[in-house]
């Protein structure tokens, strides 16, 4: 369990649905040569919306997301978890957060293996907005629209 103020020492897996998946252009930019494995996974309790050029992940019971499963190189995670806390423009505790950094399950592609990962969902000011007027991507999968 994460300890309030210190996420870091818990060393997840993330969960990535957007612009870090293999083929979108963040990949090579912040994952290239810090990953250990990446693998296709979903996680279900989340729904994905359309933003200007990159999703977001609402929570949301029912919904089904797809994405990959990347564990970080153990050299490299605290980089890369810095890394991504950047691009998401996420600040433990930062009201002005447009994600929050949770840890949620998701499943392998196997669909029995279970792992507890980090995901960017959408922050709760963001995702009320979101749920309100944004555009729902209905298959969950930002790469098949």
């Amino acid at each position: 369990m994460a300890t309030v103020g210190r996420p870091a020492e818990v060393r997840l897996p993330f969960f990535v649905y957007g612009t870090l998946r293999p083929g979108e252009h963040n990949h090579d930019l912040f994952l290239r040569g810090r990953t250990e494995s990446e693998e296709p996974g979903r996680m279900r309790g989340i729904v994905l919306y359309d933003g200007p050029g990159y999703p977001y992940a609402v929570e949301e019971p029912g919904g089904v997301v797809s994405g990959e499963i990347v564990t970080a190189l153990p050299e490299a995670y605290e980089e890369l978890l810095a890394a991504l806390d950047g691009l998401e423009e996420y600040a433990p505790g930062d009201p002005r957060n447009l994600y929050e950094r949770v840890v949620r399950e998701v499943t392998g592609a196997d669909g029995t293996t279970v792992v507890r990962a980090w995901v960017y969902v959408a922050a709760p000011a963001v995702a009320a907005r979101l749920r309100a007027r944004g555009k729902l991507i209905e298959s969950g999968d930002w790469h098949g629209g």
